[in-house]
C-alpha cells in the first residue's frame, strides 16, 4: 500500500562554495561599482554614491528573488518550459514596441516601464535556458533527427537569433548562442551539428560585419594597427589606458583616474578597466578566479544533479556567466571587439543582476538535490 504513495523528496544542505562565490562576486561588485561610478554619479545627479545606492537596493531586491527561486523545486520549471519560450519570444518584441522602446547608442535593447529602465533580452538568457533544458530533456533519444530534435531546436534558436539581430544585440545573442549549443551537445546533440550552425554563424557575422558600419569599426579597432585612438576607438583606448595604468598591484581603491569622465561607460560595460586600474594585474586575476570557481562549482552541482534537466540548467547557467565575464573583459583589454554586454555582478545594471541571481537561485535548489551528499 505504501508503494501508491509517491516517495517523498529528500533536500540538503545548498552547495555552500556556492553561496560562497556568489555573495563575494555581490560585495565585490558594489565596492567596485561605489569607486567606478562615483564621479559620474557626482556630475549628473549632485551624489557620489546615486548610483550605487541604486544598485545597492537592486542586490537587495535581487537576494529577496534569490531565495524565493532557491526554495523553489525547480524541478516545477519542467511543467513551464513552452511559456517560458512564448515569454522569451515576447519579451524580445517589446523593444520594437513605440512609446515602450528605448534607444541606447546603436542597439534597441531597452524598454521603459514606469520611468524605469529594463533591457528584456537578460531575462531571456534564464528563460530560453529553462526552455532548452526541458526540450532536450524530453527528446534525448531524437536529437539526431532532423525532424524530431536538431530541426525544431534550430528553429527555436534561429528565432531568438533573429529577433536579437533586429535590435541589434551581438554580444547578448553571442552570449545565448554558444551556452545554447553547449546544452545541446551535453544533452546529446550530435557536434557536427554544432559545428554546422558555427559555420554559418560565422557566414552571418562577417556578413554583419560588412553591413553595418559600427560593427565593422569595432573589429577595426582590435585589428587594425592604425586604430582612431580619438573618434571610433576611443573607449577602447581609455580602457588599454586604464588597465596598464594599474601596473602589477593597482593604484588603489578608489584611485582611478579614468573614471574622471575620460573613460566611457566607467561603471558599466568598461567596469572591470577602472577595476583594473585600481587593484592591479594580481588582484584582477583574483578576482577573475572569482568567476572561475562559481563556473567550476556550477559544473560540479551539473554533474552531480538528480536528473537531465538540472544538468543542462547547471551547464546552461555556469556557462552563461563565464562566457559572458570574458567577453565583457576581452573587449576591455583589447582581445576581442566590444560588445556591449555588462560584467555579471559589477556593472551598473538592474535587468543584469536580477537575471543572474534568478539564475542562481535555480542552480542553488539543485544543488539541494544533488546525490552524492544525498543520505
Amino acid at each position: 500500500m505504501l508503494n501508491n504513495f509517491k516517495e517523498k523528496k529528500v533536500f540538503h544542505s545548498p552547495d555552500k562554495p556556492l553561496l560562497f562565490s556568489v555573495f563575494a562576486l555581490i560585495v565585490l561588485g558594489l565596492i567596485f561599482l561605489s569607486s567606478a561610478s562615483s564621479v559620474v554619479a557626482y556630475v549628473k545627479y549632485g551624489s557620489t554614491y546615486h548610483l550605487f545606492a541604486n544598485q545597492l537596493w537592486i542586490s537587495l531586491a535581487g537576494l529577496g528573488i534569490f531565495w524565493l527561486v532557491y526554495r523553489i523545486d525547480y524541478q516545477i520549471w519542467r511543467k513551464y518550459a513552452f511559456f517560458f519560450l512564448l515569454a522569451s519570444c515576447f519579451l524580445l518584441a517589446l523593444v520594437f514596441i513605440p512609446g515602450l522602446a528605448s534607444n541606447w547608442g546603436t542597439s534597441n535593447s531597452w524598454i521603459n516601464v514606469f520611468g524605469f529602465s529594463l533591457q528584456p533580452s537578460e531575462f531571456v538568457k534564464i528563460f530560453f535556458l529553462l526552455y532548452l533544458a526541458a526540450f532536450i530533456e524530453s527528446r534525448k533519444n531524437e536529437l539526431a533527427n532532423w525532424r524530431a530534435g536538431f530541426g525544431p531546436f534550430l528553429v527555436v534558436l534561429g528565432v531568438i537569433g533573429l529577433m536579437m539581430l533586429l535590435q541589434p544585440d551581438m554580444g547578448t545573442l553571442i552570449i545565448i548562442s554558444l551556452t545554447s549549443l553547449a546544452v545541446y551537445f551535453v544533452g546529446g546533440g550530435k557536434l557536427w551539428h554544432i559545428v554546422l550552425i558555427l559555420l554559418v554563424a560565422l557566414l552571418l557575422i562577417f556578413v554583419m560585419v560588412q553591413i553595418k558600419p559600427y560593427q565593422k569599426e569595432r573589429f577595426a579597432c582590435v585589428f587594425s594597427q592604425n586604430r582612431d585612438s580619438q573618434g571610433k576607438c576611443y573607449q577602447l583606448e581609455q580602457s588599454l589606458i586604464a588597465v596598464g595604468s594599474g601596473g602589477v598591484i593597482g593604484r588603489g581603491l578608489g584611485q582611478s583616474r579614468q573614471k574622471f569622465l575620460y573613460l566611457p561607460e566607467a561603471y558599466g560595460d568598461s567596469i572591470f578597466a577602472v577595476i583594473a586600474e585600481e587593484i592591479g594585474f594580481i588582484f584582477s586575476l583574483v578576482f577573475i578566479a572569482l568567476y572561475v570557481f562559481l563556473f567550476l562549482r556550477l559544473m560540479q552541482v551539473a554533474k552531480t544533479a538528480p536528473d537531465l534537466f538540472g544538468k543542462l540548467i547547471a551547464v546552461g547557467i555556469g556557462l552563461w556567466l563565464i562566457i559572458q565575464a570574458f567577453v565583457n573583459i576581452g573587449g576591455v583589454i583589447g582581445a576581442i571587439p566590444m560588445t556591449g554586454v555588462p560584467l555579471p555582478f559589477a556593472s551598473q545594471g538592474g535587468s543584469s543582476l536580477l537575471a543572474v541571481l534568478i539564475a542562481l537561485g535555480v542552480a542553488a535548489n539543485i544543488s539541494r538535490q544533488t546525490v552524492h551528499q544525498r543520505e
